[in-house]
């Protein structure tokens, strides 16, 4: 594994196999993620984008390559799969549940996370109570209960209106860089990729190979947020390198 890295993907091939033909989604994809660094996975619907966080998460075997994990993994997907029937706290305790985990140590960090971010009075409350962003930041909660070194977001504001989208990225944000996780977060969103990110890999259509790494790095007047991110003078340079890649990549 390379230095320093949690995550570490080497040549990594996914080929489905079907009756009649084989569907090769991923093509010698390597990347490295590294302690606290927020990588996105950006690239063209179909690209195969979530098949590497199941990849990642252990959910799927690659068809061949390597790939190396150091630590417990949280996945939050597309939707919050918050359960209707269970109040706040009794979804953010599933997992730990699951896990029978269950201490006064797990119950004073999920406490501790509640009031740390604007849900604790809103605990006995159900999920039809709350609004789409504040069912995410429940979401992002109940995943980090379990205490995970890594986290895994598949789009996860993409069913949100686009002005609730924006304030709940910042949510997220904030949260993920208080709690100093390491996530990899897959988006097709570009301008979200460069205010979410640290690393950006672009991706190419199938069968999906690592076209472009970015590093970004923004000058803002207050701290790096998703929002304040926009008002940096490089923000326009990378959206429109980045855009001019996935064209290119997508055959436009």
């Amino acid at each position: 594994m390379k230095e320093n890295s949690l995550v570490h993907l080497d040549n990594v091939n996914m080929i489905f196999y079907r009756p009649d033909d084989a569907l090769h989604v991923l093509y010698n994809i390597s990347m490295n993620l590294h302690e606290g660094e927020i990588l996105g996975l950006l690239g063209p619907s179909g690209s195969g984008k979530s098949t590497i966080l199941n990849i990642v998460a252990g959910l799927l075997a690659p068809s061949s390559g390597q790939v190396e994990c150091h630590g417990q993994i949280g996945y939050m997907f597309q939707r919050d799969h918050l359960l209707d029937w269970r109040n706040i706290y009794d979804n953010i305790m599933l997992g730990l549940e699951i896990q029978k985990n269950i201490t006064p140590q797990s119950e004073a960090k999920v406490e501790r996370l509640l009031k740390s971010y604007d849900l604790w009075d809103f605990r006995r409350h159900f999920p039809k109570e709350l609004s789409g962003g504040m069912r995410q930041r429940v979401a992002l909660i109940r995943t980090l209960a379990i205490d995970p070194d890594i986290l895994l977001l598949d789009e996860p504001f993409s069913s949100l209106d686009y002005q609730t989208r924006l304030l709940v990225s910042n949510d997220i944000y904030k949260i993920i860089k208080q709690e100093n996780k390491s996530t990899i977060m897959v988006t097709h969103d570009i301008s979200e990729a460069i205010g979410m990110c640290d690393t950006i890999y672009v991706l190419s259509k199938r069968p999906t190979n690592v076209k472009a790494i970015h590093s970004i790095n923004l000058t803002t007047a207050d701290e790096k947020t998703p929002l304040t991110a926009r008002k940096a003078p490089e923000y326009q340079h990378y959206f429109d390198l980045i855009w001019k890649e996935m064209m290119q990549y997508e055959g436009k």
